[in-house]
């Protein structure tokens, strides 16, 4: 993905896999919650990595950040971001208490922590098997590494191995509302696969032919 850029008909295809895949994740979080979700893709937009930092609130902001690991005939990784403000409301949601604070005594309460990863498996697992399914590709991800850090520190430095062969992420926002509240969130989806997979995740969605 270095000094590649995404063309109009790409971004759709990669929309509406995002589109789809928060469909299948609106109907596993609906039922496990037992409230009515609904789930959007606004945007999908290919950025650098400072960009990305940027587009979050800042390398000093405080984030919540969800990790996998994907692997199978694309690898790659992504990272599922909120604000604290944000993972509070999403705890809320997941758990049905009412002021849910990710921390207690400034330790990360690990009923918090679970409800979060339990979250980003469902709306992680939606979105890659939606892409699996339009791609044909086998795709798998792994178990989820849950970080409480600034943007800099999250995700920067968490990604110098992969900045060295790409400049560039896949951001997908995600809106999710509560229909019985009206109460929206954003989040992120950093989706940033291993430069090898980029041609072929877009020649296997039939939008480029391989270089």
């Amino acid at each position: 993905m270095k000094d590649q850029k995404l063309s109009h008909l790409e971004q759709d295809v990669l929309r509406e896999i995002g589109n789809i895949g928060a469909g299948n994740a609106t109907t596993s979080l609906s039922e496990l919650i037992n409230k009515r979700i609904h789930m959007e893709v606004p945007a999908v937009q290919l950025v650098t990595i400072n960009e990305m930092v940027d587009k979050i609130g800042g390398p000093e902001e405080l984030i919540v950040t969800v990790m996998f690991k994907f692997q199978g005939e694309m690898t790659g990784t992504v990272f599922f971001v909120l604000t604290i403000e944000e993972a509070n409301m999403m705890i809320e949601q997941m758990t049905g208490l009412g002021q849910a604070d990710l921390f207690k005594d400034d330790i990360i309460d690990e009923m918090a922590a679970s409800a979060l990863k339990e979250l980003a498996n469902i709306l992680t697992g939606s979105y890659i098997a939606a892409l699996a399914d339009m791609s044909g590709l086998h795709i798998q991800p792994t178990i989820p590494f849950l970080s409480v850090d600034m943007a800099a520190a999250t995700l920067v430095s968490g990604m110098i191995d992969i900045s060295q062969e790409t400049d560039y992420a896949l951001i997908i926002d995600t809106r999710m509302l509560d229909t019985e509240t009206s109460h929206s969130v954003r989040g992120h989806f950093l989706l940033i696969p291993d430069p090898i997979s980029v041609p072929i995740l877009l020649k296997a969605l039939g939008v480029r032919d391989e270089d």
